[in-house]
């Protein structure tokens, strides 16, 4: 089984090679659900690390609906992810409905190529996620990011198991959300060949400032040893 660690930064995507991860998605902002890095963050760890880097494409929090300008910014980020030799793209788009963006989902698919892509988290609000599976799987998505339409994907494995019995080895679905070291051995269980965990621990609380009180987490190495001895 694959652990892919979502890394918020480069002290999180340092310790998930140590640890030992396959792989890392790597965002900012972890948050608020995460937005794309800085090409600064992305370039120091393309040159820092071994395992394969996907980058998440997200201009911004909030809704998945985006304007002709920020979707100009994505196609943007692409390319530099392209250009610093990373090994994948995590996006998509949807329409103010929340349905599938087909039109800008596939222009995304198609300018990440030769880099696989994947289908993030925006999938769990679309209202018909069978429907939707079949779409992403005619589109050419590579792997689906998904909870199973839950705030934790251990409480959407009913969903998540259905949608990996329809993708039939042509789209990867990997779960994601709340997933540890407590749980992952369910997901080897169900069949599935990959997951995705921050696999954190805060670090510090800033509780003196005019911007809130956010808690700022890093990806640990012991928590990412402990997840990988469990889905050995």
């Amino acid at each position: 089984m694959i652990l892919e660690i979502c890394a918020n930064s480069y002290q999180s995507a340092i310790n998930a090679e140590i640890a030992g991860a396959h792989r890392i998605e790597l965002c900012s902002e972890i948050s608020v659900g995460g937005i794309t890095p800085s090409y600064g963050l992305l370039k120091k760890v393309m040159h820092s690390l071994s395992i394969p880097v996907q980058v998440l494409i997200r201009p911004r929090s909030g809704d998945f609906h985006y304007s002709n300008a920020e979707f100009d910014i994505m196609k943007e980020n692409i390319l530099q992810c392209k250009e610093l030799g990373c090994a994948g793209i995590v996006s998509g788009v949807l329409h103010a409905n929340n349905t599938i963006d087909i039109k800008r989902t596939r222009e995304l698919i198609e300018l990440s190529k030769p880099l696989s892509f994947t289908f993030h988290r925006a999938f769990d609000v679309v209202p018909k996620p069978k429907e939707s599976l079949v779409e992403l799987i005619k589109m050419g998505v590579g792997r689906l990011l998904t909870s199973g339409q839950k705030e934790k994907a251990e409480d959407g494995i009913d969903l998540l198991s259905e949608l990996q019995k329809m993708a039939q080895n042509k789209l990867i679905v990997m779960p994601g959300s709340g997933i540890n070291h407590l749980n992952s051995s369910l997901f080897k269980t169900a069949g599935f060949t990959e997951i995705h965990s921050s696999a954190s621990k805060t670090t510090s609380r800033n509780t003196h400032s005019f911007f809130g009180n956010t808690p700022q987490t890093v990806s640990d190495v012991d928590t990412i040893k402990n997840m990988l001895d469990t889905i050995a």
